[in-house]
């Protein structure tokens, strides 16, 4: 029987920054209306109780002023390697997904050369030459690209075993005058890959993508809100709205099409993880996925969520995500042998990625 190569997850990391910002973090701040560019009217007490409302975010992580995206991104990496028994040495690979490079606290500078994944490399003290470094930059789904860029290294037969890692330090690039900034979070996560061959599918089973450039504009680099603050620095900038009214019209239809090239359906799925950007809408996103399966009822504890606690940390959401359900520290959740688990994103390109994968 034909035996066929697929990509397995054999250990994983995380970094969760230790500085925790509460929402009152931010009731002194001076948030302006961004149709406008004019201070709001409302109290912060008003903006900050609706955020809550609307996103169930209460705390989030930052990183200490001394950590940039490659520090923290050694520190996941280092996690994953420990767990997964890996000598380190023996990768043929190292995959980072970031946004921004390193940014040092009081120089807001992207620094992309060299990139992150060389960067944590070195900082591992890996000495291999074989061993290549690539960076990807993809918005918020930049770790499932990276994953799914790995799984294709992985099947082509010249690679066994790799890293991929997600790293970002929001808190750099958000504009302290513009609400959305308390969305927006630290933090870091990473696996370990390696191929085997099985005679039935196992590991990375399929994956889908797509990319809507003429909604570009949805999520960019722009300057801030207040006309009066420093003219050459950059802040995202997120038309909030259209992202959400993107995300449920498309995000359901990509993970549809990752199941059906995998053979499966959704009552296959044990776990859903997505990408943690609004609890509200990615708990929309989910009841839009099992409507097209014309589904009525979500079964229980079926989406894990870290996002009330952790925010948005971009690219490492969904890693530090997998970390923590594989390791057990998220109540009600775990990972058991023949599940399969669909990872998927949505961020700044447009961009969408899913991912299948059932576990050994």
């Amino acid at each position: 029987m034909k035996r066929d190569r697929y990509t397995i997850i054999t250990g994983s990391g995380s970094y969760i920054p230790r500085v925790v910002v509460g929402n009152d973090h931010f009731l002194d701040y001076r948030f302006y209306d961004p149709a406008t560019r004019k201070p709001f009217e409302k109290e912060n007490s008003e903006i900050i109780g609706k955020f809550k409302e609307i996103t169930n975010i209460e705390e989030r992580r930052h990183c200490l002023p001394s950590e940039m995206s490659s520090d923290i991104g050694y520190e996941a990496a280092r996690d994953a390697i420990e767990s997964s028994g890996t000598d380190p040495e023996s990768l043929d690979f190292i995959i980072a997904g970031h946004n921004f490079g390193d940014m040092q606290h009081v120089n807001r500078r992207s620094e992309m050369v060299p990139c992150i994944a060389a960067r944590i490399k070195q900082k591992l003290g890996l000495k291999n030459p074989a061993m290549f470094a690539n960076d990807v930059i993809a918005g918020c789904p930049g770790w499932v690209q990276a994953l799914i860029i790995a799984d294709m290294f992985l099947k082509s037969g010249q690679y066994h075993r790799g890293m991929v890692v997600g790293a970002d330090v929001n808190s750099r690039v958000a504009d302290p005058f513009d609400r959305d900034t308390m969305i927006f979070a630290d933090g870091a996560g990473a696996v370990i890959v390696e191929a085997t061959e099985s005679d039935t599918p196992v590991g990375i089973l399929s994956h889908a993508i797509q990319t809507d450039a003429t909604e570009a504009d949805y999520l960019v680099l722009d300057s801030s809100l207040n006309p009066d603050y420093e003219k050459d620095e950059l802040f995202i900038r997120m038309q909030g709205h259209k992202v959400y009214v993107y995300a449920l019209t498309n995000v359901p239809k990509v993970v549809k099409k990752s199941l059906h090239l995998a053979g499966l359906t959704l009552t296959d799925v044990k776990k859903v993880l997505i990408h943690q950007a609004n609890e509200k809408m990615d708990q929309a996103i989910l009841e839009r996925v099992f409507r097209l399966y014309k589904i009525r009822e979500i079964p229980e504890n079926i989406m894990p969520m870290t996002i009330n606690l952790l925010g948005n940390s971009s690219s490492a959401t969904i890693p530090t995500l997998f970390d923590l359900v594989s390791k057990g520290k998220l109540e009600n959740h775990r990972f058991e042998s023949g599940d399969v688990i669909l990872l998927t994103s949505v961020g700044a390109g447009m961009m969408i990625n899913s991912v299948v994968y059932k576990f050994p």
